[in-house]
Formats: C-alpha cells, structure tokens, sequence
C-alpha cells in the first residue's frame, strides 16, 4: 500500500517535474555538439538499437519528428515520454518487465511494427527498461524480423571528462558541462523472414558484440 500511495503521489508531480526537465534538456542542448559517423542516410526506415545509458544520442539523431522512441509505461516512463514529445520526438508506450510479464510490451510492438511500415523510424533501449546491463533482448530481433527493417547499432562517445555517468542501474551517461559528443553507427544487421530461433539468438548475440566494440572503437 505504502508503494501504491508513493505513486499515486508521484503522478502529482509530474507535468512540474517533466516541465523543469524539459527546460533543463534545452539549456543542456546549448553546451553538447552532436557529430555523426557512418549515419545511415540512405535507410528510408530503420531501427536504432542502443544501450540504456546512450539513450542521450537520440538527440543527435536527425529527423527526430519521424523517430519514434518506445518508453515504459512507468511514472519514470511518463516524464520522460512528455519531455521528449515536447522535443519533437514520438512517443510508443510500452514494456515487460524483469520476469517477462507485459506491461503493455506487446501493443507497443504493433504500433511500433506499424510506424516502421509506414516510413518511420524507431529506437529501442535493448537492454532497457530494467536491465540486465548490457543485455540484448528479444523485442528488437522480433520487429525486425516482421518488418525487413535494419537495425542499426548506435553508440554515444566522448573524451570529454565531463561525461559523467549516474549510479543506477545502467550507469546512464550525462554531460556535466560543454560537451563533444559522437553518434557511431554500426553496419545494418537484418533479420531474415525465415529465422530460425537459433538463428535469432546468433543475430542477438552479433548485436551486442557490435555495440561493445562501437564503444571500443576510440
């Protein structure tokens, strides 16, 4: 009950929260650069697939009125979905949580799947919203396998020693001051119509060997 009541009191707070967080997000945009390696200009419809503590990047990632960013359905989720509408960003709700059960996981994957069919593209946090750390779930592989689309790797990276990271769960990374960053995009990565559940779970496993060695690469 005690949970209940936090949360119930929590949702109080958050258009003030999401609206100081919004502000404080356009005032951070006037001290980071975003530079671009090996963006896929040419893909007319992709999926951009990262860690939860690059999740900042997607700043950087042009033509932000036609990526849609899947968001938990979460208190933490609905400040975060209302900060990056208020950018320009789409939002699609939805999750599972550590144990699997669907907290709207599997309508988000449909609205997804038909934003990715209709020309859009979308970015999923693949070891998110929860962790494990590092950890490529099966929601990406799935949603490319339905619709053709690419999954292109993203990672986020800068020398800059005033990128700091939190200490949560995925060591989220914020910029503390002026900040250099670069967006590294991976190859592609296709999943076939005709993937096999060992195919898939090769295919997952490539993913996330390419996105550690993107942040190895510098």
């Amino acid at each position: 009950m005690d949970y209940i009541k936090k949360q119930k009191n929590l949702k109080k707070y958050v258009p003030i929260i999401s609206t100081a967080l919004y502000f404080l997000f356009r005032i951070w945009e006037f001290f980071v650069s975003f530079k671009s390696e090996n963006y896929p200009a040419k893909d007319k419809r992709v999926i951009f697939a990262l860690w939860h503590h690059d999740q900042l990047c997607l700043d950087g990632i042009s033509n932000r009125d036609k990526l849609n960013i899947l968001i938990s359905k979460s208190i933490d989720g609905e400040i975060i979905a209302r900060v990056v509408e208020r950018m320009g960003f789409k939002t699609v709700r939805g999750s599972y949580n550590r144990a699997g059960k669907d907290k709207g996981g599997k309508e988000a994957t449909f609205e997804l799947i038909s934003r990715l069919n209709n020309g859009e593209n979308i970015a999923v946090t693949v070891d998110g919203p929860s962790g494990p750390l590092h950890q490529v779930k099966n929601g990406v592989i799935k949603i490319a396998k339905l619709t053709g689309a690419p999954i292109i790797p993203v990672v986020w990276y800068s020398k800059s020693r005033f990128l700091s990271s939190l200490p949560t769960w995925d060591k989220l990374k914020i910029p503390l001051w002026f900040v250099k960053t670069v967006n590294i995009y991976g190859e592609p990565i296709y999943v076939p119509e005709t993937a096999t559940k060992e195919d898939e779970n090769r295919i997952k496993e490539g993913l996330k060997k390419t996105l550690i060695n993107l942040s190895k690469k510098y």
